[in-house]
């Protein structure tokens, strides 16, 4: 029985693992040979050692997209697994919650392309909706999309709204999985709301908030739809980001060997961040015994 079992685990698992081979495991392993590579895409392909890992340190559009990359996951990561958090736990006890539920999670499923022309139109300087309003009660609004200063902020609104839907049914989630035997000793100890939130919801919701927090940082070094269909990495590269960087060198330039070694980059300092959040997690991440 215990072998027919690992047989029938080993089928459902099989397509999975062919998925994964076949797109994850096989470019990955393409990209870091062709990363020590000098390729145009059609001529014979050449050995250059790191001289491409040394062209992207050197580049200063490498550092450009570093800089964007890093201002964005500041501002979306943060902002976004907070307004999750709250949504959540205002919609856990109400009634209708599987309604508010689906709108909320409506974005989500709808492809960045739609989103990104949408919010194009709302964040438009001269006839966008967001300063239509806002001239109603008589602020000029900016253009949010051609000024260097706002346009990373800009797109991070658009993310965290985008987002919001996702991160808010993984908390509500991890809100129902919490025993209200917690909640009921608290409020016989004389506990507040308040003190029950930071005593019992935030330790208990921590491994939800780990796993939110892994997801939206990795998310969030991948930008690409955003920027590509509002603002094509301008004004002056100011929403240029790091895989906007790739496509760039890959798409544009078709220099794929220095567009595989900022894909390596990128990879490298993902698994970093990754690796230091799951080494720090055991100082904040709580598991219920």
């Amino acid at each position: 029985m215990r072998k027919n079992n690992a047989l029938w685990g080993l089928a459902f698992l099989t397509p999975q693992l062919i998925g994964l081979i076949f797109f994850a495991v096989i470019p990955l392993v393409s990209a870091l040979v062709l990363s020590f590579m000098k390729w145009d895409g059609f001529g014979e392909r050449s050995f250059v050692g790191l001289d491409n890992f040394i062209y992207q340190f050197t580049n200063a559009d490498f550092w450009t997209a570093t800089y964007n990359t890093i201002l964005y996951t500041v501002l979306t990561v943060p902002f976004g697994i907070l307004l999750s958090m709250l949504l959540a736990i205002a919609l856990n006890k109400i009634k209708g919650k599987e309604i508010y539920r689906l709108f909320y999670f409506m974005p989500v499923v709808t492809s960045s392309v739609s989103i990104g022309v949408i919010w194009m139109w709302i964040l438009n300087g001269d006839l966008g909706i967001l300063n239509q309003v806002l001239a109603m009660i008589g602020i000029n609004g900016p253009d949010w999309l051609t000024n260097t200063n706002l346009v990373m902020i800009s797109i991070a609104i658009l993310s965290i709204w985008w987002q919001l839907g996702y991160n808010m049914v993984i908390f509500l989630a991890g809100l129902q999985g919490i025993s209200k035997s917690y909640y009921e000793a608290a409020e016989i100890d004389g506990a507040s709301k308040f003190q029950q939130f930071l005593k019992i919801t935030l330790p208990m919701l921590s491994p939800t908030t780990f796993f939110v927090t892994i997801m939206a940082i990795i998310g969030s070094f991948q930008v690409f739809d955003q920027a590509f269909v509002m603002t094509n990495g301008g004004p002056g590269k100011a929403s240029y980001t790091m895989v906007f960087h790739i496509y760039d060198n890959a798409f544009v330039d078709f220099r794929f060997g220095e567009s595989s070694a900022a894909a390596m980059i990128l990879f490298v300092v993902i698994l970093i961040f990754t690796l230091v959040q799951f080494k720090l997690q055991k100082r904040w991440v709580h598991y219920e015994d």
